[in-house]
């Protein structure tokens, strides 16, 4: 297995445990009618291996977390701390822009969520290490952060000022979790998320702990944090969240495991306030067969349906694209595409995005013509969908293996590819930053 492919293997994720100023006029590649342009080439000084969903703020500018490279301290060994970084939009082209490099330890490392604003303007985010609490197979990892990142407070006379990061929450691995991942804010200013491992430990996971759903509130001086559910793992309970949440309009959180389930292949779970906490309600439970296996990402549309990806299974072996439809108390399943032509975890490694006309965006891991991945469209047409490759990665200077994806308002796409490129991290390469317009 590929190094490449471990950070894409939950199971083996959850075990694994100088600042540069660069104005890059991109690499063009006509792709499908479509313009590939790469915006950024990892060298590993300045981070690399970029796996998760850029941002965007009002001005088209981006913000992103790139998992590896940076600093190599001896707590980043083998493959390095992990970074945040900017880029610009110039006239010129884009200006990237080092925000922080993560230093191992006590500071943490390998960010492992998309960065996301906070009400005060600043960048927050999850690291998947460091801090404290064991995690892990025989608690071999540290148990991962919540942190928040925010420009100096006096102005900066140089390119090289390093933003100030301030960590909101460190977890133990024990009841209050451990190992998070993606975050987001609810409407009172709450940090919502889960973590993979913590909770309560259970034989159904595995030996492991089975992770929680927490939440991070800020009544004072400081964050205090609170679990509204603890899987409980084994055919009868998901186990090992890894996925983004949805909230809707009264206050239910929707979300995906990897493991559990009857068939312990996964599941699409629902949290419903009750008054003193939360209740939990699976509503879909994966299997061996056509539906495909391991979700990851889910993403709800204005009438409630929920559209998610899994990463194996599905007729054609390399995951799944479904929605499940909410009617009269229960939900109806289904398979919006089976993808196929690759082998072991082919398939997407991120959940989609929907533009405004209803269509359906993401990215596969090792499909396309060379393998590598590519960026995909679902088009719904006629009562059925139809699928497009927008671009077929080639492990050179586009990179391979891409990420989540994100829109902006005039329908540009923006991604990462965790591997190729020019950079030298590790022999796969140290990814790239890319766009796509129609």
């Amino acid at each position: 297995m590929t190094r490449s492919e471990q950070r894409r293997n939950p199971r083996f994720a959850r075990l694994a445990g100088i600042a540069c100023l660069v104005i890059l006029l991109g690499t063009t590649i006509a792709a499908h009618a479509q313009t590939f342009t790469v915006l950024h080439d990892f060298t590993g000084s300045e981070g690399g291996n970029p796996g998760q969903a850029l941002l965007i703020d009002a001005r088209g500018n981006l913000y992103g977390v790139a998992g590896e490279a940076g600093n190599y301290g001896s707590d980043c060994q083998p493959y390095g701390c992990g970074t945040a970084f900017e880029l610009k939009r110039a006239p010129s082209g884009w200006i990237f822009n080092l925000l922080y490099t993560f230093l191992g330890g006590y500071d943490g490392l390998r960010p492992d969520s998309s960065l996301v604003f906070g009400p005060d303007g600043a960048l927050y985010g999850s690291l998947a290490q460091g801090g404290i609490g064991r995690c892990g197979d025989s608690g071999s990892l540290t148990c991962g952060m919540i942190y928040r990142l925010a420009p100096p407070a006096s102005f900066c006379r140089s390119f090289l000022c390093s933003w100030n990061q301030t960590v909101l929450y460190r977890f133990t691995g024990l009841s209050d979790g451990g190992v998070p991942g993606q975050i987001s804010f609810d409407g009172t200013g709450n940090i919502v998320g889960s973590t993979e491992l913590g909770g309560l430990e259970n034989d159904g996971c595995s030996g492991y702990f089975c992770g929680t759903v927490f939440k991070l509130s800020h009544p004072g001086g400081g964050w205090t944090e609170g679990v509204l559910y603890a899987f409980q793992g084994g055919s009868g309970d998901g186990y090992w969240p890894d996925s983004s949440l949805v909230f809707d309009q009264a206050g239910n959180i929707y979300g995906t495991t990897i493991m559990g389930g009857y068939t312990y292949e996964g599941t699409v779970y629902q949290l419903t306030p009750n008054g003193s906490g939360y209740s939990e309600q699976m509503i879909y439970q994966f299997n061996t067969g056509d539906s495909g296996q391991g979700p990851t990402g889910l993403i709800s549309d204005a009438a409630g349906n929920l559209y998610g990806t899994t990463f194996t299974g599905g007729t054609g072996g390399c995951g799944t694209v479904f929605e499940l439809s909410p009617s009269n108390g229960s939900w109806i399943f289904s398979v919006l595409y089976s993808f196929s032509g690759g082998s072991g975890a082919c398939g997407p490694s991120a959940g989609v995005v929907m533009d405004a006309a209803g269509n359906l965006y993401g990215t596969t891991n090792r499909t396309g013509a060379d393998n590598r991945g590519v960026v995909f469209k679902l088009t719904y047409s006629g009562g059925a969908w139809s699928y497009s490759s927008l671009h077929d990665f080639t492990g050179g200077a586009d990179g391979a293996n891409p990420g989540a994806l994100v829109l902006d308002s005039s329908g540009n796409i923006f991604g990462v590819s965790s591997d190729g490129g020019h950079g030298e991290c590790g022999g796969f390469g140290c990814g790239a930053v890319w766009e796509i317009t129609p």
